[in-house]
């Protein structure tokens, strides 16, 4: 595996924007927590469906790093915006010091609506680096269990590919509880001479009913030993998050051993669940 070059792991966690100044007061006392604690390479920003968080993105960027944030990656993506809102926000990041992306299609809005001047992420990129050279580390999405809108696995790969000419440094997956499905891209991507750091993202399991919806939303496979579980488990929360604890750190273990370059932590602006796995973690990584 190509990843295996990496010899520091790089660890970094994923924030989405508050909707409330007591949202925002928790998201900061998260932030705090995981920096002490794991000193993340960068906290990600999420961008809403067709841009509609575009705003509080920005505001959420600034409040991270005005709280003491080493490094911020907002997430942009073009579905729902023009060439023109994109280089004014290229130019706002840029001003503000900011130097990472995560760049993505993004969700077409369920209300319908514009859909913008571009309609692939790889488009996106391409435009990143028309306009901004290198100043950007560009992050991209990878799917190791594939797109859920994907008409084939090749396909789907084929516009893995398409990003990374396009100029991207490196992907970050969608999460998965499936060690082969990730080790079987990162070779694929080394079949294809594509020499790009592939980190695995990384959901902690605190919530049955809302951990299955969004999985089966987004394509992610939970397997069926690890659902039986949760599912038993769903009215015992201490020994849900007990037993998610001990699944994610194995999967983690498994990862870093396999030779992943880090780990991505799906936070969703909370600390403790993101921490037990990080506690739990070899002594080598944590």
């Amino acid at each position: 595996m190509s990843n295996n070059s990496r010899t520091a792991p790089v660890f970094s966690c994923e924030f989405f924007p508050p909707k409330s100044d007591a949202g925002m007061a928790k998201l900061h006392a998260a932030q705090k927590q995981l920096q002490e604690k794991m000193h993340p390479a960068f906290f990600s920003v999420t961008f809403g469906a067709g841009g509609s968080t575009r705003d509080r993105t920005l505001d959420t960027v600034n409040a991270l790093i005005t709280n003491g944030a080493s490094s911020v990656a907002p997430h942009i993506s073009c579905i729902g915006s023009s060439k023109a809102d994109i280089q004014v926000l290229l130019d706002t990041y840029m001003a503000n010091g900011i130097n990472r992306l995560v760049t993505l299609r993004g969700d077409i809005p369920q209300q319908g609506g514009a859909q913008g001047d571009m309609k692939h992420a790889s488009e996106l990129v391409s435009f990143i680096r028309e306009h901004t050279g290198n100043h950007f580390h560009i992050e991209v999405a990878a799917y190791p269990e594939y797109h859920p809108e994907s008409a084939s696995p090749q396909s789907d790969f084929d516009f893995f590919v398409a990003k990374v000419k396009a100029g991207a440094n490196s992907a970050i997956t969608q999460y998965f509880y499936n060690v082969d499905a990730y080790l079987r891209f990162v070779d694929k991507c080394e079949s294809a001479s594509l020499n790009i750091a592939v980190v695995p993202g990384i959901m902690p399991i605190t919530n049955f009913a809302s951990l299955t919806r969004f999985s089966d939303i987004c394509g992610a496979e939970i397997p069926r030993w690890i659902r039986k579980q949760l599912e038993a488990y769903q009215d015992d929360s201490e020994s849900l998050r007990a037993f998610g604890t001990d699944v994610v750190t194995e999967l983690c273990n498994q990862l870093l051993d396999s030779g992943a370059p880090g780990l991505h932590f799906y936070a969703l602006n909370q600390a403790k669940a993101t921490l037990d796995i990080w506690d739990q973690l070899k002594t080598d990584c944590a």
